[in-house]
């Protein structure tokens, strides 16, 4: 996102970051993007990079629902390519376990639990589709049984959402409590073992981890919370930008732009 790979589509020489195993399904909004795109380029063409927009719209989302506000670094230009691989490398998913978690975060630098529970706790809200998390629900790790770090009562609310042999794709909320606001509640739920996706649960039931004591204190103190999350949001946001000459600003966030025509290029001979 920092340089806004994940915005291109397919195409001849691209494969696209939207396919990506944690993206699939699962990132979506391209369309928005798209509207302020095209809004910004009737107003100032060429100036303000997709790789920004994104940057903006992530903390505007999270300023409208209720959550800290911040001042980003802007400047950042877009990349030319995209790298699904790197992205199925680096990008959380539903199944990962701590260890896991921690490797990918410290794979793009972000070397510290702090970031990892502070932006995990984007979770307060957002969807996730049946098929993410049904494991957990009846057949977790080919048990034949339930995660037991799930919430009794809440495993049966879980299960008339996505029952066996029915539609993955349905969606749940990823915090049951306050589902569209950005508040602490993400890690209130996790001390009371209602977290939605394996990834999530993992960050305080996974045994001795340094993860409990960072979730506790956001979930007993939402100002510690935001301030974490800032810090964290802002460190993310400035992994290896493109700068400078570097990259484009693309006219279509979903495509590179096109080369110069070669008429344009060509040197003019003198008479």
């Amino acid at each position: 996102g920092c340089d806004g790979s994940l915005l291109l589509d397919n195409s001849a020489t691209i494969e696209s970051e939207k396919e990506a195993l944690g993206n699939n399904n699962s990132a979506r909004g391209f369309e928005v993007v798209d509207t302020m795109k095209s809004l910004l380029e009737a107003a100032c063409p060429q100036t303000v990079s997709c790789a920004d927009i994104l940057t903006i719209a992530s903390q505007e989302s999270v300023t409208l629902t209720g959550g800290p506000s911040w001042t980003n670094l802007l400047g950042r230009r877009d990349s030319i390519t995209a790298n699904r691989t790197l992205a199925n490398m680096n990008i959380p998913g539903p199944f990962d376990t701590l260890e896991r978690l921690k490797f990918r975060f410290s794979n793009v630098g972000l070397n510290n639990d702090t970031d990892l529970v502070a932006l995990s706790g984007a979770h307060t809200f957002g969807r996730a589709q049946c098929r993410t998390f049904i494991g957990r629900l009846y057949n977790f790790n080919n048990t034949g049984l339930p995660d037991p770090t799930l919430d009794p009562t809440y495993l049966e609310t879980l299960r008339q959402i996505c029952p066996q042999g029915g539609d993955g794709r349905v969606l749940a909320n990823l915090d049951p409590t306050t589902p569209d606001t950005f508040d602490k509640n993400y890690f209130s739920n996790l001390q009371v073992n209602k977290g939605l996706l394996q990834s999530d649960q993992e960050l305080f039931s996974t045994p001795g981890a340094d993860t409990i004591t960072i979730v506790n204190n956001f979930g007993n103190n939402q100002t510690a919370f935001f301030e974490a999350f800032v810090v964290s949001m802002i460190r993310m946001g400035n992994l290896s930008p493109l700068t400078g000459t570097d990259g484009e600003i693309r006219l279509n966030c979903r495509v590179v732009n096109a080369p110069p025509a070669e008429a344009d290029i060509l040197p003019v001979s003198s008479m």
